[in-house]
C-alpha cells in the first residue's frame, strides 16, 4: 500500500500544478509564495546556527497552538525553529506573530510527493519534527524515518472517522504510526486509537489548544467606542449559508431594541462581497471593514475584511456566535475553534454540528459558557438575554480557562524537554 501512495502522489504531481493554479485564481494561495509548495527551487532554506526544530501545523488554529511551546523553548535554550503551514490565511497569521521571534521561520509545507519532501528535507536538516493534530504524511513519516529524524505527533486528533479510514488498511496504518517516537493525545479517543494503531510513549495531557495566552491588556480595536456605547453581537468564522441565519437574527434584535450592530466575520474573507448582496437583499445598511478601518455609525451589519483581528472583538463582546456549525453538509467535519472567545469571556453560541471541536465545546458547556441553538430564533432568544444584562464578564470563568491552559502547557513541556534535551 505504501508503494501505492509513492506512486500515485508521483504521478499526480504536475496535476498539481491545475490544482494550485485554480486555487490561486479562488484567492486562496499566496499569489507569490505559492510556488513554496510545489517547486524545490522555491524552498527558501536559512543557514542553520544551531539545532533547528520543525513544527508543522496546517491551519490558523494548529499555527497558534504551538506559539506558547515555541516561547517555552527558546528559554534557556539555543534552537532555531521553522513552522510551515498548509492555508494562505495561516500564512498571513505568521507573518504578523513572528515578528517577535528572530529565530523562528514560516514556509508553507509542500505536497506530500516523495521526490519533494527528499529534496525539503535535506534542504533544511531539520533535528526533529513537530506534527501537529491531525497531520499525517506518509512520505514525509518515512523519509524521516529513515533519515533518523525523531517525530512527534503532538496535540493529535484522530476522529472516528479518519480511524475506520486508517484501518481500510491496518498494516500500512500500523507501521506509519509506529514510526513516531513520542504522541501526545488531545483527547481520550484519540489516545484510545492511536493505541489500536500501534503508536508508541502516548501521552494524555490535554488540547494544547487551551495554551494559547492572550495578552489581554494590550488587545485594542480602533472601534472600541463604538463597541463600549451600542448593543452589538458578533458572528465568528461563519461559512456559506450562515450569513442568513445572522442576518435573520439582526432582523429580530431589531424589533426588541432600536440600535443594534451585527459584526459578520466570515472564515474566508474572499466571500465579503457575497455577504454584502445578502446584505442588500433584505434591505440593511452594510460596511466592508478594512484592515484599520472605522466603523461608520449608521451601519447596522458590519463585514469584517480583514486576517488575524477577532481577539479585538471576542474582548468587548458578551454574545458570540461561532461558525461552521449549522451546516447539515458539514456534519462530520463542523466546528471553529472557540477557545479565544472563551478565554476572552464571551458567552458562546453554536449549531449542532461541531465534530471537530467536539469535546472543547463539552468542556465548555459544563462551564456554562457555550449553548446550542438549533435555529435563528433560537440565537436572537438568547442574544436578547445577554444584551439586557448589565453586568461584567464571569472572572471565575475566565480564570477556570486560563488555569486549564496553564495546566496542559506545563505537563506537556515537562514530556517535550526530556525528549528533546535526550534526543538532540
Amino acid at each position: 500500500m505504501i508503494l501505492l501512495y509513492r506512486v500515485l502522489t508521483t504521478f499526480i504531481y504536475p496535476l498539481l500544478f491545475i490544482y494550485i493554479f485554480i486555487r490561486k485564481l479562488k484567492k486562496k494561495e499566496d499569489p507569490i509564495r505559492f510556488k513554496e509548495k510545489i517547486l524545490t527551487s522555491h524552498f527558501n532554506v536559512i543557514k542553520k546556527k544551531t539545532k533547528l526544530i520543525w513544527f508543522h501545523a496546517s491551519s490558523v488554529g494548529e499555527f497558534k497552538s504551538i506559539l506558547p511551546i515555541i516561547e517555552e523553548l527558546n528559554i534557556n535554550n539555543n534552537y532555531e525553529f521553522l513552522i510551515s503551514t498548509t492555508t494562505y490565511s495561516s500564512s498571513t497569521l505568521a507573518q504578523q506573530e513572528l515578528k517577535k521571534f528572530n529565530n523562528v521561520y514560516h514556509r508553507f509545507f509542500p505536497f506530500d510527493v516523495g521526490f519533494l519532501i527528499n529534496k525539503f528535507l535535506l534542504f533544511w536538516k531539520p533535528d526533529v519534527i513537530f506534527l501537529v493534530d491531525s497531520e499525517i504524511w506518509p512520505n514525509l513519516i518515512l523519509k524521516a524515518n529513515k533519515l533518523k529524524i525523531p517525530l512527534i505527533l503532538i496535540n493529535a486528533r484522530i476522529t472516528s472517522k479518519s480511524f475506520k479510514k486508517w484501518m481500510m488498511f491496518p498494516s500500512t496504518a500500523k507501521n506509519i504510526f509506529n514510526l513516531f517516537d513520542l504522541c501526545l493525545a488531545s483527547n481520550l479517543e484519540t489516545k484510545i486509537f492511536l493505541e489500536k494503531l500501534n503508536a508508541k510513549n502516548i501521552y494524555l495531557n490535554g488540547n494544547i489548544k487551551f495554551t494559547n495566552k492572550l495578552d489581554k491588556k494590550n488587545i485594542k480595536n480602533l472601534n472600541y467606542k463604538i463597541l463600549t456605547k451600542n448593543r452589538f453581537w458578533l458572528a465568528a468564522s461563519t461559512h456559506e449559508g450562515e450569513e442568513v441565519l445572522c442576518i435573520k437574527s439582526h432582523l429580530k434584535l431589531k424589533d426588541k431594541y432600536k440600535k443594534i450592530i451585527t459584526i459578520i466575520a466570515p472564515r474566508h474573507i474572499e466571500r465579503v462581497h457575497k455577504i454584502a448582496e445578502l446584505c442588500k437583499r433584505y434591505d440593511l445598511d452594510f460596511q466592508i471593514l478594512n484592515k484599520n478601518e472605522v466603523f461608520s455609525e449608521e451601519k447596522e451589519i458590519i463585514i469584517i475584511n480583514s486576517f488575524g483581528v477577532l481577539q479585538e472583538y471576542f474582548k468587548f463582546a458578551r454574545s458570540v456566535f461561532i461558525g461552521k456549525s449549522t451546516l447539515k453538509k458539514l456534519e462530520n467535519e463542523g466546528g471553529q475553534n472557540p477557545i479565544d472567545a472563551a478565554k476572552l469571556g464571551c458567552k458562546i453560541y453554536h449549531g449542532p454540528y461541531v465534530y471537530n471541536f467536539k469535546e472543547i465545546y463539552e468542556l465548555l458547556k459544563q462551564k456554562n459558557i457555550s449553548k446550542e441553538i438549533k435555529d435563528y430564533n433560537d440565537l436572537s432568544k438568547y442574544l436578547i438575554e445577554d444584551l439586557n444584562k448589565t453586568h461584567n464578564k464571569d472572572k471565575e470563568t475566565l480564570y477556570s480557562i486560563d488555569d486549564l491552559g496553564q495546566k496542559i502547557l506545563n505537563d506537556t513541556m515537562n514530556i517535550l524537554n526530556n525528549i528533546l534535551h535526550n534526543e538532540i
